[in-house]
């Protein structure tokens, strides 16, 4: 096991990265002072309760804590009002109370409503990430919890950072192959924006990395949780630096919001948005190798590129605009200026935007 920690003062966590964690969940609850006299609530979905909730339910049960669960739809549906709602009924009717904690146990829609729900229950409660994705990696570290509104992706949230990161790699076996490959997004994400070394790695590895190989994923995940846990210890709140890790994800969510939450996976949505990044960073003066470079590591880890033609570029501009970055007729972007460095750009015209949009359609 590899531990990492979250520096943020009296507020700084561990994130534990090993194999057969799920197995001593009860032991690190403990470590963390998490109180056994009051009930804690599991929030997972429906594929990963199937392998796992059993598990950690019978763990924690046999470290004397009282547990109750929740399972909602897999996919970013389960990631609104609606299922928020259900999830603090379950909270008050099985008895939580201020001492409680909520543990996400899934991936990052997972992850991401349970946050929520620990932030608001009683005004916030304790709250214990377990990820059992790849691309959670990037969405257990830091705080960042919420939900989605038709209109625009993860609008609705707050900051509520975790009391620890349990991070079981043995979880990861039953990913479907796509699932892994749209978590890689995140993990290559991570390169891109902060250790260019780390970025190529994840090319020239990339056929350990999608055949699960366990030493290839420990490194990986480490690599990719180290870059976010130093980037959130500098800047908690996104007041600068930590926007860094937007990188695609303004592209990216516009493409998730008007398909519809479903056709891309997240880390689909912002593999093209990482290009689309790439192709804006050139227009802006960067080397025109860049967007061949970063499409060659993508496609590497079998992610796509090109946006397809029947995506609207009006309807993707409306849904930016929805987006927090969007501001009187601009949009701030992270641009890459080379592999492993970014900048956060301020000011992009929406004209500069169409035209990239409907260059990523021109490549599909």
């Amino acid at each position: 096991m590899s531990t990492l920690t979250v520096q943020l003062g009296e507020r700084s966590y561990p994130i534990h990265i090993g194999r057969g964690l799920l197995h001593r969940a009860g032991e690190f609850l403990k470590e963390r002072g998490i109180a056994q006299k009051s009930p804690l609530l599991i929030v997972s979905d429906e594929h990963t309760a199937s392998f796992y909730l059993a598990t950690l339910e019978s763990n924690l049960q046999k470290s004397g804590y009282k547990t109750e669960s929740f399972v909602v739809k897999p996919g970013e549906t389960s990631k609104s009002l609606a299922v928020f709602e259900q999830v603090i009924t379950a909270a008050i009717q099985g008895g939580l109370d201020r001492h409680s904690a909520v543990i996400a146990l899934g991936g990052g829609v997972v992850g991401d409503l349970a946050g929520f729900v620990a932030a608001s229950y009683m005004r916030g409660v304790k709250f214990v990430q377990i990820p059992t994705t790849i691309l959670a990696h990037d969405s257990s570290v830091g705080g960042k919890v919420g939900i989605n509104h038709p209109l625009a992706k993860n609008m609705i949230g707050a900051f509520h950072q975790p009391e620890l990161v349990l991070y079981d790699v043995d979880t990861l076996s039953t990913l479907p192959p796509r699932e892994v490959s749209a978590g890689l997004a995140e993990m290559i994400k991570h390169g891109l924006i902060w250790d260019a070394n780390f970025a190529y790695w994840c090319r020239d590895h990339a056929a350990d990395l999608l055949a699960l190989d366990a030493a290839a994923l420990e490194y990986g995940l480490e690599k990719g949780c180290s870059v976010k846990a130093e980037v959130v210890s500098r800047d908690e709140r996104e007041n600068d630096l930590r926007a860094i890790l937007n990188l695609g994800h303004t592209i990216g969510h516009a493409i998730e919001a008007i398909a519809g939450y479903g056709e891309f996976l997240h880390g689909e949505a912002i593999s093209i948005g990482m290009v689309g990044s790439a192709l804006l960073g050139v227009k802006l003066g960067a080397d025109p190798a860049l967007v061949e470079v970063t499409r060659d590591m993508l496609s590497s880890l079998r992610l796509p590129t090109s946006l397809p033609a029947h995506l609207d570029t009006d309807r993707l501009l409306e849904a930016m605009m929805h987006d927090k970055k969007f501001k009187e007729g601009s949009i701030t972007f992270v641009v890459p200026r080379s592999i492993g460095r970014v900048e956060v750009v301020k000011d992009i015209p929406v004209s500069d935007i169409r035209q990239v949009i409907e260059q990523l359609k021109e490549e599909a």
